[in-house]
């Protein structure tokens, strides 16, 4: 048990949070696949075939406190201790002017993509803090939008902003308790959330462009990597992106 390896994706039905959950059972840890629907987490652990039984369906709503609260008392429960937090449960919103977003859809954007991860991210480091060998790493899903917005994304942009502050706030205040925090910036990885970027997408200018995408799977691979170092060193922040999409220079 000694080699026991734990890691925690949220947003795992799916997309990054997919992959990921699914390099990380390869590469040998125990994985709870926290997310809404329970049907998509199933799927996860289908598509694992040999490393099916290293991955863990849990039903978790980031948003909600007992239900993080629960999730993390399983973790405890199941294998006493956490390595990785994968931070990654995440929505965007309608492009709409900033004056027509409607406020509920602001505040449920706020909820999963900023508080959701607040949430995890306590409850990670309360394990992580206690255990023996003290430490772990959590790595937060940023994205580019945490550097330069799209038209129309007040919502996932001031979020994303945010998830910095909250990546440089752990960082901090762990440190004492062996904890890394890095936080990863993703730009166009292939999943269904950027199918709509293949038909063509809204740029600063006015025009609309169909905008290349990257294997999320690259994505997923370079999780590993970080999180495949000792807890000496960390991995502050990453990009990665599709090589010729808009970003630098965006608008």
């Amino acid at each position: 048990m000694s080699n026991l390896k734990v890691a925690v994706v949220t947003g795992a039905g799916s997309g990054i949070g997919r992959a990921t959950s699914l390099a990380l059972a390869a590469a040998g840890y125990q994985v709870a696949l926290a997310g809404r629907r329970a049907d998509k987490l199933d799927e996860t652990r289908q598509l694992g075939g040999a490393n099916q039984d290293r991955l863990h369906p849990i039903v978790t709503d980031v948003t909600d406190e007992q239900s993080v609260a629960a999730l993390f008392a399983e973790i405890s429960r199941r294998w006493g201790r956490l390595d990785v937090l994968f931070n990654n449960a995440g929505r965007g919103g309608p492009p709409v002017p900033i004056e027509d977003l409607p406020v509920d859809v602001w505040r449920d954007i706020v909820n999963i993509n900023l508080t959701g991860m607040f949430l995890c991210a306590q409850g990670a480091i309360r394990i992580m803090k206690s255990q023996n060998p003290m430490g772990g790493r959590i790595i937060n899903n940023g994205s580019i939008s945490a550097h330069a917005p799209r038209p129309f994304s007040i919502g996932y942009t001031a979020t994303k902003h945010s998830v910095t502050g909250l990546t440089k706030s752990i960082s901090l205040d762990t440190r004492k308790y062996n904890i890394a925090c890095t936080q990863i910036d993703i730009g166009n990885a292939a999943t269904e959330m950027t199918d709509r970027m293949a038909k063509g997408v809204l740029q600063p200018d006015g025009s609309t462009r169909v905008e290349p995408r990257m294997d999320v799977n690259h994505v997923a691979q370079s999780i590993v990597q970080i999180v495949g170092f000792p807890l000496e060193t960390n991995v502050q922040f990453m990009t990665i992106m599709a090589t010729n999409m808009p970003y630098l220079g965006r608008g």
